[in-house]
């Protein structure tokens, strides 16, 4: 039964916005009676928050079953296209999502979504192609990718900026690899950047050494060239 009322309310903030999903409405929708959501829930903001779990769920095993491709620059665009395309088509959910990703019951799929992104950053890293450290690469992709949500969403639907997302994509990629010229040399934010990833894969150092030379690398990574 709870998963049919979380179900029934993801529709209809999936078909309308957070308005509609009113506690009469999603009983309705869910065949049963208003004072069963309340008990099971709470109130209406902890059926929002399995609301938001649920969905994320839903969404994160779609995104982290795809195989990787070679390229894993190109995993990060497809990835950034997914995220996007979820905000535009979910934007009641979305709006959940962003509005406290740190509490509530949803927090464990919002830290689920960024590890998968985590990891997106990290490949590109071990390839050698990050010009800066992963922290900030992924602050960067998610900062700019949750605005890009926001202002196509503000946007009237007939009269979005259908280049907007891809530019967007390509300024924070050029801002994370560098020159898309691959002869060009890494240049020590890359080198540091490449090393820290590789990190975990020594064991001549010890936890000390470890800690202080990801430190130094992190910096080095995050400097500015």
């Amino acid at each position: 039964m709870r998963t049919r009322i979380v179900v029934a309310a993801a529709t209809l903030i999936g078909h309308s916005n957070l308005d509609g999903a009113t506690t009469r409405a999603v009983a309705a929708a869910a065949g049963v009676q208003a004072p069963t959501i309340y008990r099971l829930f709470g109130d209406k903001n902890g059926l929002l928050d399995a609301v938001a779990e649920y969905s994320l769920q839903v969404y994160i095993a779609k995104k982290s079953t795809r195989p990787p491709s070679p390229d894993p620059i190109q995993d990060l665009r497809d990835g950034w296209d997914i995220h996007v395309a979820f905000g535009l088509a979910n934007p009641g959910l979305f709006a959940i999502l962003i509005g406290d990703p740190a509490a509530g019951p949803a927090a464990r799929s919002v830290e689920s979504g960024l590890a998968v992104l985590q990891h997106r950053v990290h490949r590109i890293a071990l390839a050698g192609k990050l010009r800066t450290s992963e922290e900030r690469a992924v602050n960067l992709l998610r900062s700019v990718g949750t605005g890009t949500v926001l202002t196509l969403l503000s946007q009237p639907e007939n009269t979005r900026d259908p280049g907007l997302s891809d530019a967007a994509r390509e300024a924070v990629i050029a801002a994370i690899t560098g020159p898309a010229d691959t002869s060009s040399p890494p240049g020590p934010n890359g080198a540091a950047a490449a090393l820290r990833a590789s990190l975990d894969q020594t064991s001549v150092l010890s936890n000390g050494e470890r800690h202080l030379l990801a430190e130094l690398l992190d910096r080095i990574a995050q400097s500015t060239p």
